[in-house]
């Protein structure tokens, strides 16, 4: 009886707080998601629903054709199409560059490595205004602007130093014994690097897979800088021209937004546990 007791005294206090801590979190999640459901609750309404006081919350009727509509008006399966091609090629270059990049600094000792690590980390403070016009002065004069090459190439080159860093941080949470008994077994760096690290680091990759999913999809900057030719618009830039075209009408807006927003909220949903994983697991040793 009296173990009981004492286990009951000890668990109550965790009990108290999720009592307090989930009502919490809903109340949260609820701030949250109600512009997402706004913006898509609005995308199946008239302009006149949509200004109504109170406010209508569930659509009635559904107004399918608004997303017709805003398929006629812009091209927006093109855009889709054009965004794709960049984003497939960003994906591959910045998860393969990074992790490679990654197993350089977290497991090869090589001259400078710190000194290069650290300018790395440094780079990140400098913001995309201070290296806007630079960027673009070099691939204007190489005869690379209006093509998507300016988009694509730099996640070749190392993926972002963001991606470099938690990359590493994930790599020095693996055991230095699995590669002293594969270079006993004969197997060189890269055998290690294919064969044992990359099916261990898989969470981590697809963590940033998906950021850089994420980055590129709602890119707007890039595409605005190198972007003239409207057929080779990105789903962000052609949204800003509809916007721009139609910006009194609301329920095509609303619609035209979803459309945009679709891919990022499904692969978001798809793969949140691999994000609070990665996160999770790339900061538990130095």
């Amino acid at each position: 009886m009296a173990k009981k007791v004492v286990l009951g005294s000890i668990l109550l206090p965790k009990n108290r707080w999720k009592l307090v801590a989930y009502p919490l979190l809903l109340v949260g999640a609820f701030i949250s998601l109600v512009p997402l459901y706004w913006m898509i609750r609005s995308s199946f309404m008239s302009m006149g629903q949509i200004f109504q006081l109170p406010p209508i919350w569930i659509p009635h009727p559904i107004r399918w054709e608004n997303y017709v509509k805003a398929m006629d008006v812009a091209p927006f399966g093109r855009y889709y199409l054009n965004t794709t091609f960049i984003v497939v090629r960003v994906v591959l270059g910045t998860v393969l560059s990074s992790s490679i990049s990654a197993y350089a600094f977290a497991r090869l000792r090589w001259s400078g490595r710190n000194v290069i690590f650290a300018l790395l980390i440094g780079s990140m403070m400098l913001p995309f205004a201070v290296t806007m016009i630079p960027l673009f002065v070099g691939w204007s004069r190489i005869g690379l602007t209006n093509t998507y090459v300016p988009l694509i190439l730099p996640a070749w080159f190392g993926g972002g130093a963001y991606n470099i860093f938690m990359m590493r941080q994930f790599y020095m949470t693996i055991p230095r014994e699995l590669d002293e008994s594969a270079f006993i077994d004969g197997a060189g760096y890269g055998t290690i690097y294919l064969k044992i690290l990359m099916p261990l680091t898989k969470s981590a990759m697809i963590v940033v897979g998906m950021f850089s999913f994420m980055g590129s999809w709602n890119d707007f900057l890039g595409p605005l800088l190198y972007l003239n030719s409207t057929e080779k618009y990105t789903v962000s830039m052609g949204l800003r021209m509809f916007q721009g075209m139609y910006n009194a009408e609301w329920h095509l807006m609303m619609a035209a937004s979803t459309i945009a927003l679709l891919p990022v909220v499904v692969v978001f949903f798809i793969g949140q546990r691999y994000i609070l994983e990665g996160i999770a697991l790339s900061g538990l040793k130095e």
